[in-house]
């Protein structure tokens, strides 16, 4: 599994044109472990499938030329942030809309990604229109499609 998000972040990222070094932390766990993130993090008490934590507030699709001060500089990387998704979740919703693990699970990982990158759907307008086109070249590049 672990091989499997790894692809599908750095595929991502490499269609988002993220050519420095980054790291992203990502923690897989389980409803009551998403809840109580959710609940503390957003105030929300429920599970979600995923969530995602930017370290930065970057535009989509325009990211900054000089990285420079963005870098840990214990690592050397730009700490992109942390997502989290639940396996528990990823099932059920994988049952339910008819596809494996492996794609709901590929689904999670990019849409985190975008969302460290700057991207929403919080509205219907065009920025969700550009999150789910992004989403939608990303997952064809990764043979993971609906």
């Amino acid at each position: 599994m672990s091989m499997h998000l790894s692809r599908c972040i750095t595929t991502a990222l490499r269609e988002e044109g993220v050519d420095f070094p980054c790291e992203i932390n990502v923690l897989v766990t389980d409803n009551p472990g998403i809840q109580a993130i959710n609940a503390a993090q957003r105030q929300v008490d429920q599970p979600t499938d995923v969530l995602s934590f930017p370290m930065f507030s970057l535009t989509p699709g325009q990211l900054p030329e000089d990285v420079s001060d963005m870098l840990d500089p214990d690592t050397g990387r730009v700490p992109l942030g942390d997502m989290a998704i639940s396996l528990e979740r990823a099932m059920s919703q994988a049952e339910e809309y008819g596809h494996g693990i492996k794609r709901e699970l590929g689904y999670l990982a990019v849409h985190s990604v975008l969302h460290l990158l700057g991207y929403d759907h919080l509205d219907e307008g065009p920025m969700k229109r550009q999150m789910r086109r992004q989403e939608e070249i990303i997952m064809a590049q990764l043979l993971l499609k609906r």
